[in-house]
Order: C-alpha cells, then structure tokens, then sequence
C-alpha cells in the first residue's frame, strides 16, 4: 500500500480502503497490523540499543519503570504488570540486568519471593545515554510517516487496549 495523505486516507470508507465486507475482520487487521509494526520497528531499535550497551529494547523500558518509582524502588511484580511481560521472561531479563551491573536486587521476607529493584548507578548512566538515541531512532523511523498528532492519536487508541 502506497503512502496517502492523510486526506486521502480519511476520505475512503473502512470497506473501501481494506476491501472488506464483513466487520469482524476488522480485529484480524488490527491484530495484522500491531505485529507487522513491531516487528520493523523493533528491529531498527534493537539494533539502536545494541549498540549503546542494552542487550534489547525492552532493558530501556525495565530501567524507566525502576527509575520512574524513585529510590524506593520497584517490585518486580508491578514491572511486570506495568510492561506486560511474563514472570519468567522480567525474571530472565533482571538477571541479564543484574550481571550487566544496571539493577541491584534486594529481597522482601514474607514468606513469598518478592524482588524490589533499584537502578545502580552505572543503570542511570545508561539510562540518561541511551535516551536520546531511543527517541531518536523512533523519531527517525516513524517521523516520516505519522506527524505529532497522528502519533498522539494512534498512541491514544492504543492505550484503549491496555489494561
């Protein structure tokens, strides 16, 4: 499909611009679409990341969550509902974190295994370093094909499938 102008593309009808009659397939193309786009763009970031020290995209969004709560720290359990990730994969990943020297752990006695992580200090160097190149290989990568508002408006509709 060739870039249109956002005229262009308001003005056609659902039906006429995906060629479909029935509604529900309307799902399919959302689902289509949301993985198709992750998998360009986080390529281009991993390979961004990558070369400013953090093994994956996904180390950034660990680090932001830990240095968003403060010097309380995070649970483990809230960055996992925060980021959507499974127990086992944020388990795999603080671990990788820990090594690398971006996250200190310290354990909670209450009977169950509770991890509250903190940045060290080596984590929020490389947090503030690898900021700027995050956005602006997202700016670059996207900028082209969505102006501000539109990227405001799709990260809107977003938001409205999250929990």
């Amino acid at each position: 499909m060739s870039r249109m102008s956002s005229e262009e593309f308001q003005s056609l009808s659902n039906e006429a611009f995906f060629g479909e009659e029935s509604p529900n397939v309307a799902y399919s193309r959302v689902w289509f679409y949301l993985l198709k786009s992750q998998r360009k763009f986080l390529l281009k970031l991993s390979h961004a990341m990558k070369a400013e020290g953090l093994d994956a995209p996904v180390w950034y969004e660990v680090l932001l969550e830990i240095h968003q709560a403060g010097e309380a720290g995070k649970l483990m359990g809230e960055i996992e509902a925060a980021l959507q990730l499974p127990q086992y994969t944020l388990s795999r990943l603080v671990a990788r974190m820990d090594k690398a020297g971006l996250v200190r752990r310290t354990y909670i006695a209450d009977g169950r295994r509770k991890q509250v992580l903190f940045l060290t200090p080596e984590g929020v160097a490389r947090l503030e370093a690898v900021w700027p190149v995050y956005i602006d290989t997202l700016e670059r990568e996207m900028g082209a094909l969505l102006d501000t508002d539109e990227a405001y408006d799709l990260a809107r509709s977003l938001l409205r499938l999250l929990p």
